[in-house]
């Protein structure tokens, strides 16, 4: 008889027996394995459902079999068996995909419990949120009572104290609008814990855009926590903190703490493969804590808003945008084809009482312009005003900028950006701060990787010109720890623009209010950050660039007509396609990497390896990538690409894209 196409067959005897509720299994009953596929044929996408639904062969074949009869006789509900009154046509993807979350992550459970018993033993949850609130509570008991009296510290009282009595609120979405050192990683922590508890939610989401911040908040956590409590999912998450038990937890997210990516949530949220769904139920009835929320990509920002609502009207999600630079996301914004369908008015509440008199308190530094909003500085300027200070950080817009300036300025001059490896980083970082502890000269000129999270304190801090919520950041490691009475930030217009797209529009939007709104701009209150989120927004070209709420919410949505696949392949945060991880062989201070290649080289790749590994991998676009290969200075080691020529990675500046072949070593 030949192999049976079985999830094929039972794709189509779910329609025959029903044909709208049979055409939601069959999407499960089809993608149970390979994934949710696509219902209309796209070029380049294969198995779509409509196609597979038409070869009445698969059925045939499997009824030939004679499968047992109380499974053919199944009877299957005339309507959707819950409450399918959706307002509009974004949530009907989601339910889909939850449906099948609950499906592929039971079969995988039950395959393990067979197979892998003592692996099913691991999954066993050692503590609920309600223990975990009275560990938390200790804690910040403690933490209060040791902290002298002063503005600030009473200031941190007060939003601790906003958080958690504003936890009772109905479920749904906040904004936690704080200063950069305000404690929200706490305070945020401390409505989620009382507000999942007043509701009986069943799991804390922590979302930040980068691993470095991730690395960081983690770490506070478990001082707060204990390791078992805190499950950290991202792609740099060191294997050594790593155990049997938290990589099982990974997998579908079965843990009360979760830290991880807006890259990991989303993805996943628009994800078709089911090793990336499995995880989703478990977001239902849950607090997703949106940490650094204006950093939410704006060319996908209307599918990300979309499923935000969704999960918070359907799901019983509450949703908290958490920033000290809050971005405009209410109501319809942007003009002319490009509009933003936003939350609805109001729909949005503020945990915080009084966020402009906090603004106001936590007010650390001076902002100045250096020349004219307008005019443009060469490099040597900019290096001559640097010299002048002892301790000072320049943050630039651009990999090229940042290298371009940092050679012009006095040998010692530490040099940041991301093509230096995560353990490079980290090394230079520590280094960096044991100089300012220690009143070390200390001049740094970085790209926008030491901006936002990265615990650093300057008195003196120079920004190119950007959007107006990075130059805060900027601001954000000045005068820091509150030594001084204040800092000083200087925004100062580099020789060349950055590059056409969003960069360029951030970068006119915040010279523009700096031109027009300039003592509003300088004093980075919740205001300024309205007004120029209202600027930026109104630049830009799409708020979907991918067309991905077409291919989920379109017309034809209702009648689970869904290219589940498509949307999954362009919803990319991060464009795989155009960028490769290449390990790269920085000598390490703690990590023998030599050794870590060897094992990949003569045993293969493993999880724990390439966890390992991650911390000396540099990403690389498609273009330079093939350029090394070509010239002999990289290596495809069982299906990794690694370094081979040492003259590719600088011990100052990382990967060096436009090195040439080493012919001696």
């Amino acid at each position: 008889m030949g192999k049976i196409d079985h999830s094929s067959a039972g794709a189509l005897y779910a329609v025959h027996k029903n044909e709208s509720i049979g055409r939601i299994l069959a999407y499960l009953i089809a993608g149970h394995h390979a994934g949710l596929p696509d219902w209309e044929h796209e070029q380049g996408v294969g198995g779509a459902l409509s196609g597979r639904l038409m070869v009445a062969e698969n059925l045939q074949k499997a009824l030939s079999g004679n499968p047992p009869q109380d499974i053919l006789d199944v009877s299957l509900p005339s309507t959707p068996p819950c409450k399918m009154v959706f307002k509009d046509n974004d949530a009907v993807h989601i339910w889909v995909r939850m449906l099948y979350s609950c499906l592929v992550d039971a079969d995988f459970l039950d395959t393990e419990s067979f197979m892998s018993p003592e692996k099913a033993d691991l999954r066993t949850s050692v503590c609920n949120l309600a223990e975990l609130k009275v560990v938390f509570d200790s804690f910040m008991d403690k933490k209060q009572d040791e902290a002298r009296k002063s503005p600030v510290n009473e200031a941190r009282k007060t939003i601790l104290d906003d958080c958690r009595n504003n936890a009772g609120l109905a479920s749904g979405l906040f904004s936690l609008t704080v200063p950069t050192g305000g404690g929200k990683t706490l305070s945020s922590m401390a409505f989620a814990l009382n507000h999942a508890i007043r509701h009986g939610k069943k799991r804390i989401i922590i979302a930040i855009p980068y691993t470095s911040i991730i690395e960081q908040t983690a770490d506070v956590y478990r001082k707060v926590f204990g390791n078992d409590a805190v499950l950290e999912h991202h792609s740099n998450f060191d294997s050594e903190k790593e155990d049997s038990k938290s990589r099982l937890a990974t997998e579908n997210w079965d843990a009360p703490i979760i830290v991880t990516t807006n890259v990991q949530l989303f993805e996943s949220l628009f994800a078709s493969k089911s090793s990336a769904c499995r995880k989703l139920h478990n977001i239902v009835n849950s607090v997703i804590v949106l940490d650094e929320a204006q950093m939410l990509p704006t060319e996908y920002l209307q599918p990300i808003v979309s499923v935000i609502n969704v999960l918070a009207e359907y799901f019983k999600t509450s949703v908290v945008l958490c920033t000290a630079t809050q971005p405009v996301l209410s109501g319809r914004i942007g003009s002319g084809q490009n509009v933003l369908k936003g939350f609805s008015e109001g729909s949005v509440r503020e945990l915080m009482s009084d966020p402009e008199n906090l603004f106001r308190i936590f007010q650390r530094v001076n902002i100045q312009m250096f020349g004219a909003s307008d005019e443009r500085q060469e490099w040597q300027a900019v290096a001559e005003q640097l010299r002048k200070y002892q301790q000072v950080l320049c943050i630039v817009n651009t990999r090229n900028d940042c290298r371009d300036l940092h050679g012009i300025m006095p040998e010692g001059t530490v040099h940041l950006s991301a093509l230096m490896c995560p353990e490079h980083r980290s090394e230079v970082i520590t280094g960096i701060k044991s100089m300012l502890k220690e009143n070390i000269v200390v001049r740094v000129i970085s790209t926008q990787l030491l901006e936002a999270g990265v615990d650093i304190d300057f008195s003196v801090v120079f920004r190119a010109f950007t959007g107006l919520d990075s130059i805060a950041q900027a601001a954000g490691r000045c005068n820091r720890e509150g030594k001084l009475e204040k800092g000083e930030v200087f925004v100062f217009n580099p020789p060349k623009p950055p590059p056409a797209g969003v960069m360029l529009k951030a970068e006119q939007a915040g010279q523009e209010m700096f031109r027009v709104y300039p003592e509003l701009a300088a004093s980075l209150m919740p205001e300024a950050f309205r007004q120029y989120f209202y600027l930026y927004f109104n630049r830009l070209n799409d708020f979907d660039k991918k067309q991905i709420m077409d291919l989920l919410a379109g017309p034809d949505a209702r009648q689970f007509k869904i290219q589940f696949r498509t949307a999954a392949l362009r919803f990319k945060l991060i464009d795989d396609a155009q960028q490769h991880g290449l390990i790269v062989r920085y000598q390490s201070e703690t990590t023998d990497n030599e050794k870590l290649i060897n094992q990949l080289r003569f045993i293969g790749p493993s999880r724990n390896l390439m966890r390992k590994l991650q911390r000396f991998s540099v990403n690389v676009y498609d273009r330079d990538l093939q350029e090394m290969h070509k010239n002999g200075m990289i290596e495809e080691v069982n299906g990794i690409w690694v370094q081979t020529d040492k003259n590719l990675y600088d011990p100052v500046f990382g990967l060096d894209v436009k090195a040439t072949p080493n012919l001696y070593w």
